[in-house]
């Protein structure tokens, strides 16, 4: 149920697109990266799509197989030469997608980690279900003290190291990106040029439909339904993290998943951050990582953070229920209903 909460996407376009009758649409759903997946594809050519969508959730399985954190993979294989100390040979693609990860996380100072996996395990957030339990005080406290970054990786050609063992990587907030640029590139060599693509709430449009541009909505963190609407053009991408989808409670307080790595404990002060990211080579990846950062941030420095960043559409609910976002973003929305008070910043 709370893989649907995230935001309210592709469903709202199919919905539209059935009722239409006219545009061959081939549509295909899984369950990947521990959430559901939506691949919309508009072909003239049903089997061209059926085959396009094919690839690419073929592509999502190996991406999920090959970097999961909790299960036999190449990444647990790596987290465990890290945690002996050892050296550990991968290949070339986990080598660049650790590179990556390190460059997008200085950028954001380090808010959006993927060497914290240790932390994320200690909360219980390595799992498909979470308990309701919070960890002893003394092992994050334990866990500060030894201050595991993927800063601490050292990749000297395709072989990884680092010296503090408490390092362990983990994708879980960064390969839903990686995914939708990935599923981009592979539909338009298959020679699809007008598809939706939704990963959990992470999305891409390609194209349009019918010469017109995919609306999306945005899901409301405390209510159900979208709250606002926009369009996408080709290429762009939009991501949302929130404290709705991955969280557990204890004795009326919500801890979810988004882990702030300077105090060890999740962040509490917002409930959703979505970005806009204009098209590009790497928009997909961007609208994963860049929402972390400036979740996170808070009130004081989410501004700042969507800066470094280089964000300019941006939305955040506080703990409140708040609205705060971007001129850039705010021009671009279509409210459901009443427009809802809001501050909307340069």
């Amino acid at each position: 149920m709370r893989h649907c909460l995230k935001l309210f996407l592709a469903t709202l376009c199919a919905l539209l697109l059935t009722a239409c009758g006219r545009t061959p649409l081939q549509e295909q759903q899984a369950y990947v990266f521990g959430t559901r997946v939506e691949v919309l594809v508009v072909s003239p050519d049903p089997e061209q799509g059926r085959k396009a969508i094919a690839a690419v959730l073929r592509e999502f399985d190996r991406l999920h197989s090959a970097y999961h954190a909790w299960q036999p993979s190449e990444l647990m294989t790596l987290n465990a030469a890290l945690a002996a100390g050892q050296a550990q040979p991968v290949t070339p693609e986990l080598a660049e997608l650790i590179g990556e990860a390190q460059s997008l996380a200085k950028q954001g100072d380090n808010l959006f980690d993927p060497g914290i996996g240790q932390l994320i395990k200690l909360w219980g957030f390595q799992a498909d279900e979470f308990k309701a339990e919070l960890p002893p005080p003394a092992d994050i406290k334990d866990w500060l003290a030894s201050k595991p970054s993927i800063a601490d990786v050292r990749i000297d050609g395709h072989t990884v190291s680092s010296q503090n063992r408490r390092l362990a990587l983990d994708f879980g907030g960064y390969l839903k990106g990686v995914a939708l640029d990935r599923a981009a590139a592979i539909l338009r060599t298959q020679g699809i040029n007008n598809a939706l693509i939704n990963i959990g709430g992470n999305v891409m449009a390609l194209g349009s439909k019918e010469g017109k541009k995919w609306r999306i909505g945005i899901q409301h963190p405390r209510q159900p339904g979208p709250m606002a609407t926009v369009m996408l053009d080709d290429g762009e991408a939009i991501g949302t993290s929130g404290d709705y989808q991955r969280f557990f409670e204890v004795e009326g307080k919500r801890y979810a998943h988004l882990l702030d790595p300077r105090t060890g404990y999740p962040a509490d002060h917002t409930q959703a951050v979505t970005v806009l990211i204009p098209a590009g080579p790497k928009a997909g990846t961007l609208s994963d990582a860049a929402s972390k950062p400036i979740f996170i941030a808070g009130p004081d420095g989410w501004r700042d953070m969507a800066r470094k960043m280089d964000v300019s559409l941006v939305l955040r609910v506080d703990r409140d229920n708040r609205i705060f976002l971007t001129d850039a973003l705010r021009q671009r929305l279509d409210f459901i209903g009443s427009t809802p008070e809001m501050t909307v910043v340069p």
